[in-house]
């Protein structure tokens, strides 16, 4: 056979199974070309589907991920917990000054209820009362000397304790004792208003940790580079990253929530569906912003430094462990526009105050906005290496 018969031949044969193979994906593709999915013998599934099952299997490959997704907010808890019990009567720690005429005083104060009284070495009051040892010192005399520090609301009211324990031991006489009617409101605890802001930190911490860094670290591996020639589109793969999120939000709010309610009582006012509705938008809030912030990042160092940045000042002024009712006025409107802001007051609510969802519509709202504008950004701003 001639070279030219050999080429011809050569080329007669590719285009029958170049014809074949078109046959066969037109097959596959059925009615209007689309894909059959989910065959027994592993036929195609969307991009958006294998993606999400590929991030989900890498997030529990990752024992790092699991731990502080689920364990690291109850550690939390039960160490906060431990450290302010809100039960009963806090005791006031007063120290009394180590001399020989701090025996009286000693002995006096030792019989009052709710008050703990601890020998104090004249040259340690200081270090003392700035540790938190005791809340006021006691120096013998006549009368008697409290060291304290007044910027400490725990210690002013120390002072005052002890102020009036001394005096009545010395004699002195109301002119009347007012009645008391101690009312115990269910959900009024630190630890009850705590859990809340940490489930809102924790989600947070998810959205922006979980998704913004995977991505990154996909992108510095070259894996992205590789997506680039899949039938996938921009939009699928930074969709699937949220919903590999939303996978294990259930897991983690229903640990966390059912931690606080058989270790401590927390009380849930609210409906749980109510729960599970703030916590999706607020998980696709901070979703967003995962993906707005990785979307051009090369580098750990770099996606660290935008997530801290972005993390730590809501941690401080969004109310996750004091209330952010402490700040001056002038900066509460920029905190309430905050979208740890607007979770942590919205689950608070819900959960101790029983408030529906058209209650918190408003940081509902703010939620949305900053999860859709982030995310429609990110899609135009996403590059793949």
């Amino acid at each position: 056979m001639s070279h030219e018969a050999h080429e011809v031949v050569r080329h007669e044969g590719h285009e029958v199974h170049e014809e074949s193979t078109q046959e066969g994906l037109r097959d596959l593709r059925g009615p209007k070309h689309r894909v059959l999915r989910g065959s027994s013998r592993g036929g195609a599934w969307p991009p958006l589907v294998e993606l999400t099952r590929a991030r989900i299997y890498e997030f529990v490959r990752e024992p790092e991920a699991i731990f502080w997704a689920f364990v690291f907010p109850i550690a939390m808890v039960i160490a906060l917990g431990i450290a302010f019990p809100s039960t009963g009567e806090s005791p006031v720690a007063v120290g009394v000054e180590r001399t020989a005429d701090g025996e009286r005083i000693r002995e006096t104060l030792g019989h009052v209820r709710g008050i703990v009284v601890r020998d104090i070495a004249p040259d340690r009051v200081t270090q003392a009362l700035r540790d938190g040892q005791v809340h006021v010192v006691v120096a013998p005399g006549n009368p008697p000397t409290y060291r304290f520090d007044p910027t400490r609301a725990e210690s002013r009211l120390a002072r005052l304790v002890v102020d009036e324990a001394l005096k009545r031991a010395a004699g002195r006489r109301d002119p009347w004792e007012a009645r008391e009617d101690r009312v115990e409101i269910a959900g009024s605890r630190y630890v009850d208003w705590l859990i809340p802001g940490l489930l809102g930190m924790d989600i947070m911490s998810s959205g922006l940790w979980g998704i913004g860094f995977s991505i990154v670290q996909a992108r510095v591996r070259k894996l992205l580079k590789r997506m680039v020639a899949s039938p996938m589109r921009k939009r699928d793969y930074l969709l699937a990253q949220l919903f590999a999120r939303l996978v294990f939000l259930a897991g983690e709010v229903t640990v966390l929530v059912a931690f606080g309610i058989l270790a401590f009582g927390m009380p849930v006012r609210g409906s749980f569906a109510a729960i599970t509705v703030l916590s999706l938008v607020g998980a696709l809030s901070f979703g967003g912003l995962g993906l707005l912030l990785a979307s051009r990042v090369r580098t750990f160092e770099a996606i660290s430094g935008l997530i801290n940045l972005l993390m730590l000042p809501m941690s401080v002024l969004s109310g996750v462990f004091f209330s952010s009712a402490n700040f001056p006025a002038i900066m509460q409107p920029a905190i309430h526009a905050l979208p740890l802001t607007a979770l942590n007051d919205s689950l608070r609510a819900v959960m101790l105050e029983g408030t529906p969802l058209s209650g918190v519509a408003g940081e509902l709202a703010i939620m949305a906005v900053w999860g859709i504008v982030p995310f429609a950004l990110a899609i135009r701003m996403f590059k793949w290496s």
